[in-house]
């Protein structure tokens, strides 16, 4: 009687198992939502059929913008944009102020290319993603240059299908300022300006670790390494700041922020139209200079209630406001960090909602920041407040 053997050549040679294949599709869409770069997505597309499907269902995502291109790039005047820019901050702090939106925020409008593509085609050959400034851009948000191909965010994000949290990297912030000078905001938006918070120094000195009779004779000393005293000041701004134009410059960072934070608004529109299931989306720069942020409920009431731009440029007309300003000549943090004309800038509208006014101050200016900053706020808030008002422009 014969017995049945297996074949020990079958059993060696037997078809491979793709593991994957026994991973849920939802442990799958998991690990996609923590890789998030649009990027590194586009090449996942590529591995297989199933995760081409999969792909287009993740929530979590990250865009990174590589460059902004200009009609500068291509045009005999890109030399004199060029000495321009190395004129200094003060002309492009001017120039943001008195000739509309700087060029990376006019990049955004690139935002709204009407073409669609498959997403392991658009991120998949010799591209990378891009803003392309002024109107000449291409209306299909793909443009050619030295061979590569770039493609503008709108244009990617179609491809994604339930995007609930988007995050958007711009390469850099549209302030120029000094070395060495601090510069930072960050806006709420819903329809309209909900609030804003800038923090601003005029230098920043690392590590210093002095002995506390160095700052009494600097008239303000150190207690336990967490608070500013303030000598005899009580908080007050010293008579300098009035003559030597350190007000004049810290309202030109508050303008400055306040336009940066309302174009970026303005030019989001149709990416917040087409995703009707976000839930955060944040738009930020490589330099962490500036942050807007939006919730659910604010980009729902964006939809509902549209925004008013304003005549003399594309972004958002920013309402009349509420200041409230806090100084400090020098700001000492708790890790040896030093601000020199340490300056918080707290703005609201001065129409709001009840709603919105019951959001405490304690609540939104100790988070508005990353360390060490979130700290440089809380320790200015401590000091004597300033009122403003400015008019809506």
């Amino acid at each position: 009687m014969s017995s049945v053997r297996s074949d020990p050549i079958h059993r060696i040679h037997s078809e491979p198992i793709d593991h994957f294949d026994r991973l849920p599709d939802s442990l799958l869409l998991l690990v996609f939502n923590k890789i998030g770069d649009v990027k590194a997505l586009g090449r996942c597309c590529v591995v297989s059929r199933r995760f081409h499907s999969l792909v287009p269902q993740v929530e979590n995502v990250v865009v990174r913008v590589d460059c902004v291109i200009s009609d500068d790039d291509c045009s005999p005047s890109s030399s004199s944009s060029d000495k321009s820019r190395a004129a200094g901050p003060f002309s492009n702090l001017f120039r943001l102020l008195f000739g509309g939106i700087v060029k990376p925020l006019q990049a955004l409008g690139q935002f709204l290319g009407p073409k669609r593509s498959t997403l392991n085609e658009t991120l998949n050959t010799p591209s990378s993603s891009s803003l392309s400034v002024g109107p000449g851009g291409d209306d299909d948000g793909e443009m050619d240059q030295g061979g590569v191909t770039h493609h503008s965010p709108t244009q990617v994000l179609r491809n994604f299908n339930e995007i609930r949290f988007l995050r958007i990297e711009l390469p850099s912030g549209e302030l120029g300022i000094d070395d060495g000078v601090l510069l930072k905001w960050r806006a709420d938006f819903g329809s309209t300006l909900d609030n804003c918070v800038i923090l601003g120094a005029g230098s920043v000195i690392n590590n210093v670790h002095l002995q506390v009779s160095e700052y009494v004779n600097d008239g303000f000393c150190i207690n336990n390494g967490s608070n500013v005293g303030n000598g005899d000041d009580n908080g007050s701004i010293p008579e300098s700041f009035y003559t030597n134009g350190g007000l004049k410059l810290r309202v030109v960072w508050t303008i400055s922020s306040l336009i940066a934070a309302s174009a970026r608004h303005y030019l989001l529109q149709p990416i917040i139209a087409e995703h009707k299931t976000l839930d955060s989306l944040v738009l930020t720069d490589a330099d962490g200079q500036g942050v807007l942020c939006m919730s659910r409920d604010q980009l729902e009431e964006l939809r509902v209630k549209p925004l008013s731009a304003s005549s003399a440029s594309k972004r958002t007309l920013v309402p009349a406001l509420n200041m409230r300003l806090w100084y400090a000549p020098h700001l000492q943090l708790p890790d040896g960090v030093v601000l020199k004309g340490a300056t918080l800038v707290a703005i609201r509208p001065s129409e709001q909602s009840a709603s919105k006014k019951e959001v405490s101050d304690a609540s939104w200016l100790s988070t508005a920041f990353e360390e060490p900053y979130g700290t440089a706020a809380k320790m200015l808030v401590k000091r004597r407040t300033y009122c403003l008002e400015m008019n809506s422009f």
